[in-house]
């Protein structure tokens, strides 16, 4: 699209429609190299689950979602061998989930993809002026201190 044809287009179209197919690019590019099981949602789970992993509450907390959409996740992402869980540090019932290697592997050749796709698309957009701009949105509706959690609401 040229400037001319971004006038008067919706800035939230505009947003989402670019999310939509920087995603759809990303997701055909990680099931290329290997990973075509996962989704999305499991990446975002990954990134939630890093460091000392969370209980299937947290993880909930941390994605949006209900404990049973949480819970169903963690049920799949264990079937195939991406998390395990493990028994809490502070007793009781409660399950830590965390990542297996597996999920690591993962997280690396993605982090590479990512990479590679602000690399392309740094050739012909200024993406330190985007992402000025695309903060100052974030800013203005959550407020300085850190970035809220990215969790699809639509």
């Amino acid at each position: 699209m040229t400037r001319d044809e971004n006038e008067g287009v919706e800035l939230l179209f505009l947003l989402g429609l670019g999310f939509q197919m920087l995603l759809g690019e990303f997701t055909r590019r990680v099931a290329a190299a290997g990973y075509p099981d996962l989704r999305p949602v499991h990446g975002m789970a990954f990134q939630a689950l890093q460091g000392d992993g969370a209980t299937a509450t947290e993880l909930a907390e941390r994605l949006g979602v209900t404990k049973q959409a949480a819970g169903q996740l963690v049920d799949d992402l264990e079937k195939r061998g991406y998390v395990r869980r493990e028994a809490h540090p502070g007793g009781g019932r409660r399950k830590l989930v965390v990542l297996t290697p597996a999920a690591r592997d993962h997280l690396a050749v993605a982090g590479r993809i990512l990479h590679e796709l602000e690399a392309e698309l740094g050739r012909g957009t200024d993406l330190t002026a985007l992402r000025e701009g695309l903060g100052q949105v974030v800013r203005t509706f959550h407020g300085e201190g850190g970035l809220p959690p990215l969790r699809p609401v639509w």
